[in-house]
């Protein structure tokens, strides 16, 4: 059972000024639930319905049975599934991380919630342990940000921060390579790559900020390989991710 007001808290966290004020986020899913609880995040509430077959006594959570009308009620999903809940959002530090020691990607102002959900994928998969964000970048904590990053929100820290100084500081205090994608960049498969350092994306529409540009200590860029017709302008931010983190394993 779940009353009137629970739900209408619930469906508050889908706006990010309630997600910040209470300190949750929204997760769906049996699988999703499954590695949340197996991971450092610290899950609230799970809601779920008789259908859900996990062993409820592995859980320290508070856990509420509801039927599937109610979750209906609560659910994002077109098809809801079994098993929902409410996590806390996790707070980071950029002190907390080595970047010396690692690679590390940088978003500015990435917009579109799949993409960031599929960047947070790609540096799980890349063994990329942290993204920092810019303020503009889109909130990693969103519920469609949450699905389509299929649980690696829970081994990838996602820290947001004045990207222009953090970066400042990285390449100032810990002597660190500062890459970035650009169409007059060197070629990524010729360029000479680093095991540790940053890797800057751009906004889907306009790249790389100035202000972010100008600290930019290598320019790099993935060619097109046809040369006997038109291409398309720019790769999808998520896609030069994925070719250019794999580049760097490929590497390393």
């Amino acid at each position: 059972m779940i009353s009137k007001n629970s739900i209408r808290f619930i469906n508050s966290l889908r706006i990010k000024k309630f997600r910040n004020k209470e300190g949750l986020f929204i997760a769906e899913g049996e699988r999703l639930i499954d590695e949340l609880l197996n991971s450092s995040l610290t899950i609230k509430t799970i809601y779920h319905t008789s259908n859900w077959d996990i062993q409820i006594a592995k859980t320290k959570q508070e856990v509420v049975q509801i039927t599937s009308e109610e979750m209906k009620k609560i659910s994002g999903l077109s098809t809801p599934s079994n098993v929902f809940a409410l996590v806390y959002i996790p707070e980071y530090e950029i002190t907390e991380f080595e970047s010396q020691k690692s690679l590390t990607l940088a978003l500015d102002d990435i917009q579109d919630p799949g993409n960031l959900g599929t960047i947070i994928r790609l540096a799980d998969w890349f063994g990329i342990d942290n993204i920092i964000c810019s303020q503009g970048t889109v909130d990693a904590f969103s519920p469609k940000v949450i699905q389509s990053c299929m649980g690696a929100i829970s081994r990838v820290k996602v820290i947001y921060c004045n990207l222009e100084e953090t970066l400042r500081d990285l390449k100032a205090k810990q002597n660190l390579s500062i890459y970035g994608t650009f169409m007059e960049g060197e070629n990524i498969y010729s360029a000479n790559l680093s095991s540790t350092g940053v890797i800057v994306m751009g906004n889907e529409g306009n790249g790389i900020s100035p202000d972010i540009e100008k600290i930019i200590s290598r320019k790099i860029h993935i060619p097109a390989f046809t040369t006997d017709r038109t291409v398309v302008e720019s790769l999808n931010v998520a896609m030069a991710t994925a070719i250019v983190c794999s580049e760097f394993r490929r590497r390393f």
